[in-house]
């Protein structure tokens, strides 16, 4: 069996029986002999292979170029060479895959736009296979902090007839032709379905059930937002928390951003070190800047009359009762404060339906978590435990409480409060790793107007 890179590099001692498998990053020849990079994907660093002119396979070495898949086995010995620890002196070598002279991935740098144009070839980038291992690590880090804090795991349906947000900037699913398309009735469950914006409400179910559930999967919006912080597909992850008000919501959503910042402090020096020399010289200051500093909290109202007092000349209008952008945001977080902010307390008029209704009448439990260099990267509330008010808000917001009346039934039977938010899983990749296009840390970006792959 072959021996991952990754793990090749990390051993004690040399061996004298090693079998690797990659691509060729780089070949370099001389009379007597060659040296190739070989890198798996498995970590950012190449392993070098040395291969003398004679030995079984070197006779295919011409057809090792760039991109080129091959099979190594040699013996791994301590290297001469500066800045690595061990090279691998090849006693077999073998091309599994040649390439043409037109592989696109040579050894210059290509621009974003290129790459997403080629998105099922740019993870052999070092920049994009670091991002999609970050991917990968960020994941599994978030289900370690809800695991051991004793939260459950539930899948919430990626198909639903609820439109959690109350937006409508949902896409149909449907098996109905073009000319049944208004013939809800006859479609395949007998009524409008749509992908999911949220499994918030579902959640919900489950945390008045099992006490902490969080959700993580796929969620869907059809809005035409072609900016560089929105897709149409993304990830979410979604904890609901019984017998719990605002501020364990923020107690909760402020410990997972330090989590996920220490982590990759921490455990993911190789794939950071990329990322701030290439994507954002400050990065690193700025994730140890967040993992220091306690966040300060304040409320919308606050940080509206701090807006507009500040003599910014923010491009969009800084008012009570309208949300506040990225700009005003950052501002917060990046120029007054100088550290992670949770804005708290929003007019009831511009947040949705199920957010729990304050004692003022005017504004609802809800809270966002802005850091620097992106802004909100975590949305929440407490949301409405009573079902008188619940009822009420259903008016409100004009919608039609039949098709809700499962939701009311947990405001019936043994209501609790309870809170819960979502963290925008390629938001925090954006500002973990330094990215600034959404496109850039999903594997196959589905954006207006494009869909490919």
């Amino acid at each position: 069996m072959r021996t991952l890179i990754k793990r090749v590099l990390l051993r004690d001692e040399p061996c004298d029986e090693i079998h690797i498998a990659g691509w060729v990053r780089t070949r370099r020849d001389s009379k007597a002999f060659s040296f190739l990079e070989i890198n798996d994907g498995t970590c950012l660093a190449n392993l070098q292979v040395v291969t003398d002119a004679g030995i079984p396979g070197s006779d295919e070495l011409a057809a090792m170029n760039t991109g080129a898949s091959v099979e190594v086995w040699g013996k791994l010995v301590p290297s001469p060479a500066a800045g690595q620890k061990w090279e691998l002196q090849a006693t077999s070598i073998r091309l599994v895959g040649g390439v043409p002279e037109d592989y696109p991935l040579q050894k210059k740098g290509h621009s974003a736009e290129f790459l997403r144009s080629i998105a099922h070839l740019r993870p052999r980038t070092n920049l994009h296979g670091a991002v999609f291992r970050t991917r990968s690590r960020m994941a599994f880090a978030i289900h370690r902090f809800f695991q051991e804090r004793d939260f459950v795991h539930v899948h919430t349906p990626i198909i639903t007839a609820s439109d959690c947000e109350g937006a409508g900037e949902m896409f149909r699913v449907t098996t109905l032709p073009d000319e049944k398309i208004s013939r809800d009735a006859e479609d395949f469950f007998g009524k409008r379905a749509f992908l999911t914006v949220s499994g918030q409400l579902e959640g919900e179910t489950f945390a008045c059930a099992l006490s902490n559930i969080y959700t993580f999967g796929p969620t869907f919006r059809a809005e035409n937002s072609n900016t560089s912080r929105h897709a149409a597909e993304f990830w979410m992850i979604e904890p609901e928390m019984a017998f719990c008000d605002l501020a364990g919501d923020m107690d909760l959503a402020e410990a997972l951003v330090k989590f996920l910042v220490r982590e990759m402090l921490e455990h993911h020096e190789g794939d950071l070190a990329i990322f701030e020399k290439f994507v954002d010289k400050g990065l690193r200051e700025r994730l140890e800047f967040v993992a220091s500093r306690p966040f300060e909290r304040i409320s919308y109202t606050a940080a509206v009359t701090l807006l507009q007092q500040s003599g910014e000349a923010f491009q969009y209008p800084v008012e009570y009762g309208l949300n506040l952008q990225s700009e005003h945001e950052r501002w917060l977080s990046e120029n007054h404060f100088k550290k992670p902010v949770t804005v708290f307390n929003y007019p009831k008029e511009i947040k949705p339906f199920y957010m729990r209704v304050n004692d003022d009448d005017e504004t609802v439990a809800a809270m966002d978590v802005l850091v620097p260099g992106i802004g909100e990267i975590i949305g929440g509330s407490q949301r409405e435990e009573r079902l008188d008010v619940l009822t009420e808000n259903f008016t409100r917001h004009g919608i039609d409480p039949e098709a809700y009346a499962w939701y009311a039934d947990l405001r019936k039977f043994g209501s609790v409060p309870h809170a819960g938010f979502g963290l925008g899983f390629e938001r925090l990749l954006m500002f973990v790793t330094g990215m600034a296009n959404i496109r850039d840390v999903i594997p196959f970006a589905r954006t207006p107007g494009h869909c490919e792959f």
